[in-house]
């Protein structure tokens, strides 16, 4: 994710708790909880789509 987006992002966190609880932190903005969401992983593509729509539609992905 944050190859594809690191010419606006400046920083991508997965942030660590106890018994596997972690969150995903784009510049800041949580994307994903894992306290929050106790019951599931996120699921492919989830999170690469939130941060799609942080980083605002139009953004083209680094490289093209």
């Amino acid at each position: 994710m944050l190859g594809a987006y690191q010419h606006v992002i400046s920083e991508l966190r997965l942030i660590g708790g106890g018994g596997g609880v972690f969150d995903v932190a784009v510049d800041g903005q949580n994307i994903f909880s894992k306290f929050a969401c106790a019951d599931r992983f996120p699921d492919p593509g989830e999170l690469a789509a939130s941060l799609a729509r942080i980083v605002a539609p139009g953004t083209r992905r680094y490289g093209t």
